[in-house]
């Protein structure tokens, strides 16, 4: 890489043209995700009355439960804008460190999810039960699959940073996958206020 294309003005993940390039195609990609998870979101809000005799929202949200899971990606968010932050300001320390509280959370939050999933199916609520359990197991499934793909995503990262530094390369992929965990916890907001909430006082 020589210097001319390097612009040292700008943030490090993306002083390189490759850099912003990839950035700007990962934004495209979560255009896609938005896609995918607003077709489940759409699915859900068609079936999510079709209980078939089988228990409703009401019955079976335990909001507690539900309340704590958020709380642990909202912090997650949190603790992976705190890890860019230290990224920017030349610190791999700083960021390893708040890269794991990151994921640390987000492993708590789907060990809950998983947790919360076995209490459904003991309850007899699965995903044959009846059409709203299928499209509620079928959108959380989704994004829980998603949550613990980036937890894997950034573990790889992190032996990344550990073994070639903070460079434009590996910046440019702690940014990215900053960009997609903040998806996740976004979409989470609207599976909380869509699913969980509108299921509890409908």
């Amino acid at each position: 890489m020589s210097a001319s294309n390097v612009n040292t003005s700008m943030p490090l993940e993306y002083q390189t043209e490759q850099g912003r390039l990839n950035i700007l195609g990962f934004w495209i990609f979560l255009g896609a995700e938005i896609v995918l998870f607003a077709t489940l979101f759409s699915v859900y809000a068609v079936l999510s009355g079709r209980y078939a005799g089988g228990p409703t929202q009401e019955e079976l949200f335990v909001m507690k439960d539900v309340i704590t899971m958020t709380l642990l990606l909202l912090a997650s968010s949190f603790t992976c804008g705190l890890a860019i932050t230290e990224m920017r300001r030349g610190s791999l320390k700083g960021l390893l460190g708040w890269l794991i509280v990151t994921l640390l959370l987000g492993a708590g939050f789907v060990f809950m999810e998983i947790n919360e999933f076995t209490h459904y199916v003991h309850e007899g609520a699965t995903m044959q039960t009846s059409a709203f359990l299928s499209s509620f197991f079928v959108l959380l499934g989704t994004h829980g699959l998603h949550v613990s793909m980036g937890i894997g995503w950034a573990v790889l990262i992190i032996i990344q940073l550990l073994t070639r530094g903070l460079t434009p390369v590996t910046a440019r992929k702690m940014f990215i996958i900053g960009l997609y965990w903040h998806f996740l916890d976004v979409v989470w907001i609207f599976i909380f206020t869509f699913v969980y909430l509108k299921g509890m006082v409908s």
